[in-house]
């Protein structure tokens, strides 16, 4: 698209300082800084937000990968069902590791009291975007797509998926978001699989996997979208071994047998180790048994469960290094971000 350099050339970015070095300042301010930054003028604006500038500070190392969580909301009225049941209300908490702060990302505007239940998350190019998940206050399921963008701070309405679905694998990669498997509204599990592209607006219809795979979780591995487990319509609840692997540069699937202990739900709680291996957060710590969910930012790991159900929810950050994994080590949470988390994922902003 445009290139850095139409947007600098014709306006002194900093007055005094040539355009060059203008842009090396605006490109060192941390993204904390950004929404003010934005105010100053309506160069500034145009710059921070521009898809060539996020190009540039990726290009010379100036983005980093922050942690967006959909985490049960602290010290907020419930939902209350029709049926009498209580239900916690989710929104999206950010966690920074380097820099160890927690924040929140304004409410969708659709939904002011509460994200969808169940809704999943992914990343693509500096945005953030959830889609599916059930009503909140009806339990219909959803098709609904939002993406917030970072550089803006602000939350669109994207095109809906083209088929209901829940507990689907979803993952991102080559500037697209991939969804697989799950259920319709029906309970019947799906094999079919759509690729989403958040800058385009559009959605691709992909080949079929092998099998259907309900409650499945997706992860993406180099250049494929790994379908972890799940099962059928006719199997419910007995979790496959196996991996449906998509090929993002061909389009093509594979199988992989054997890659998950069969019988153990995947929700959340698949990563990759060393050695490239899929493993299982649940139960690597004795605070990771219950509620686990596990999301990869750089070269570290956010955890998050509790020993037991009921059970205070923990956080915990684990490193590699030269490919091996690090010691758990638990970190303090800050007042109204110790609820439980229903999923994550990795954006670079």
């Amino acid at each position: 698209m445009d290139d850095i350099s139409n947007l600098i050339n014709f306006n002194e970015l900093i007055p005094g300082l040539p355009s060059d070095l203008g842009l090396e300042c605006l490109t060192r301010l941390p993204h904390s800084a950004h929404r003010l930054a934005l105010r100053v003028c309506t160069h500034w604006r145009s710059l921070l937000q521009s898809d060539a500038f996020f190009r540039h500070r990726k290009k010379t190392g100036r983005t980093h990968k922050v942690t967006c969580l959909v985490q049960a909301r602290e010290q907020q009225q419930p939902h209350q069902k029709p049926t009498g049941c209580v239900q916690p209300c989710y929104g999206i908490t950010v966690f920074d590791p380097e820099a160890m702060a927690w924040d929140r990302v304004d409410p969708v505007p659709d939904y002011p009291f509460g994200l969808p239940l169940f809704c999943q998350v992914a990343s693509c190019d500096g945005s953030l975007v959830l889609m599916g998940g059930w009503d909140p206050a009806t339990y219909e399921p959803l098709t609904a797509v939002f993406v917030y963008d970072f550089r803006t701070s602000e939350w669109r309405r994207g095109r809906d998926m083209p088929e209901k679905r829940s507990f689907f694998a979803i993952g991102s990669g080559m500037g697209r978001v991939y969804v697989a498997g799950g259920h319709d509204e029906n309970k019947n599990a799906l094999a079919t699989a759509w690729a989403y592209d958040p800058r385009g607006d559009e959605w691709a219809l992909l080949g079929r996997m092998g099998r259907e795979r309900d409650e499945c979780e997706g992860v993406v591995v180099g250049g494929e979208f790994w379908v972890v487990s799940g099962y059928g319509t006719e199997r419910q609840g007995m979790f496959d071994g196996s991996v449906e692997v998509l090929d993002l540069g061909s389009g093509q699937w594979r199988v992989v047998e054997g890659v998950w202990e069969a019988g153990r739900c995947p929700r959340s709680c698949v990563g990759i180790g060393k050695d490239g291996k899929v493993v299982n957060w649940r139960g690597l710590d004795p605070g990771l048994r219950v509620g686990v969910c596990g999301v990869r930012v750089g070269s570290s790991f956010v955890l998050t469960g509790s020993e037991y159900e009921g059970a205070p929810h923990g956080f915990y950050l684990m490193e590699m290094e030269q490919g091996q994994n690090r010691n758990l080590r638990k970190i303090t949470v800050p007042d109204g971000f110790s609820g439980f988390v229903q999923s994550g994922c990795c954006v670079e902003i």
